[in-house]
């Protein structure tokens, strides 16, 4: 059985190291079933994350609170000789095969394609990468919930490449990353299938997003929320979460895959900040590279609200954009702000009521929540839950609650119960469980 030490020494809990070294174990005997090399194993903790605030805000440049889930993927990783790549998933009983030559493209929407991305990049930006590996996947994340599954598993597979190939000692990529700010940034980019600096496009997944996920992933801090603002990408703080208290994470049951039509919605939030730039770089014969850097501009926010009221806009709606615009600007330079001073005070009061404002803007203005989500949202505020929110893409995923610890278990069976008789359906499919703030992503 794989020692817990290492992953209590990254931060994980001692109960969660000991589900997590099951899972390296299980990961491991997969190798074994493989044939691979046990001279060259290694093994890779990759967290999934909670965005405690910053609803679409990231590739518009605003503000994110963020922190690591102490759940994620336990990998198991083999170099291999030659530039096979093979990733094994336990939990979806599925093995993909791919190579750094001749890369298949996976199923659109589905894990695999994922995985198709990361290798079809590597291959297209580090010409000298020729080393393929075998990959075994255990993760402990509800699939498709908003708790970034999709991203874990971007980031799992490149670290994988990258150590078998020991690819930070190459000159492109000491040359273009230098920092594990960077890497996420170059990562989002490669889900996104956009260039990044001297490294070429390629072809993403089909999603409109950033970089707040991978950040999340690749640099937070255990106990700790961390402030980013992402245009340039840039930590600002670290907040300690409040002493004696835990996230309760509640999954909706109603699925958030980034694919078909829920990628279509996520694509029209993160269209309408395009649109809003794109307004404003027409008007002010600007060159702004984000809606964040255009606010920074004395007299863009007037200008913008302005520019947004037009009664119609390419396939927008009338007052969609401007409602974008609202939320936009409430969540980076006020609700964020304000949330980070209550938690530093320890004024869990106010904490609660500003992040019941970004939930607000949520609904009303991203139009991006589900009866389930609000629901969950709504019922842990009214079972004593300090703050609550939805967080990810919206239109399903899940909702974190912030509670005191000793009450945790209590507080979950009794939100669970709340949310099977709201939403029977759904609730088959749901996931409730206690997190810590954990650890980044972890090589041992």
């Amino acid at each position: 059985m794989f020692e817990t030490a290492p992953l209590v020494h990254a931060g994980l809990s001692e109960a969660e190291a000991a589900n997590k070294a099951a899972r390296f174990q299980a990961a491991d005997e997969a190798l074994d079933r493989l044939g691979t090399d046990r001279r060259e194993r290694w093994s890779l903790w990759v967290p999934g994350r909670i965005e405690v605030l910053g609803k679409h805000t990231d590739y518009a440049g605003g503000r994110s609170l963020v922190c690591a889930l102490e759940r994620g993927l336990a990998v198991r990783v083999a170099a291999r000789r030659d530039n096979l790549v093979r990733v094994r998933s336990l939990d979806r009983l599925s093995t993909f095969e791919t190579s750094l030559t001749v890369t298949a493209s996976g199923e659109p929407g589905a894990w695999n394609q994922y995985v198709a991305t990361v290798v079809r990049r590597v291959a297209l930006n580090f010409s000298d990468v020729t080393r393929g590996a075998d990959i075994v996947l255990s993760g402990d994340l509800p699939a498709d919930a908003g708790m970034s599954s999709s991203s874990a598993l971007v980031v799992a597979v490149f670290i994988a490449l990258s150590k078998s190939n020991e690819l930070r000692s190459h000159v492109t990529f000491r040359s273009t990353i230098s920092s594990s700010e960077e890497l996420a940034a170059y990562l989002g980019a490669v889900e996104n299938g956009l260039a990044f600096r001297q490294l070429g496009a390629g072809v993403g997944v089909g999603t409109y997003g950033g970089n707040q996920d991978h950040t999340a992933i690749l640099c937070s801090e255990p106990g700790q929320v961390a402030r980013y603002s992402w245009d340039p990408l840039k930590r600002e703080t670290l907040v300690p979460v409040p002493a004696g208290h835990v996230f309760a994470l509640g999954a909706s049951g109603v699925h958030a895959p980034k694919a078909g039509a829920a990628m279509a919605k996520y694509n029209k939030v993160s269209l309408a900040a395009r649109k809003l730039l794109e307004l404003w770089n027409q008007d002010s014969g600007r060159a702004d590279t984000s809606l964040g850097a255009a606010l920074a501009v004395p007299e863009a926010g007037e200008r913008l609200i302005a520019l947004s009221g037009r009664p119609s806009v390419d396939h927008f709606a009338p007052g969609y954009l401007r409602g974008r615009l609202a939320q936009f600007v409430a969540e980076t330079f006020d609700i964020i702000p304000v949330a980070t001073d209550a938690l530093t005070r320890g004024d869990l009061a106010e904490f609660g009521s500003v992040v019941d404002q970004s939930q607000e803007l949520a609904e009303r203005n991203l139009e991006n929540q589900v009866p389930e989500t609000v629901t969950l949202q709504r019922s842990a505020r009214e079972l004593g839950a300090v703050a609550a929110s939805a967080f990810g893409a919206g239109f399903g995923g899940s909702v974190w609650a912030l509670v005191p610890e000793p009450d945790g278990d209590r507080f979950l069976r009794a939100w669970k119960s709340r949310y099977e008789e709201r939403h029977p359906g759904p609730a088959r499919e749901a996931a409730f469980f206690l997190s810590r703030a954990g650890p980044h992503a972890y090589q041992f």
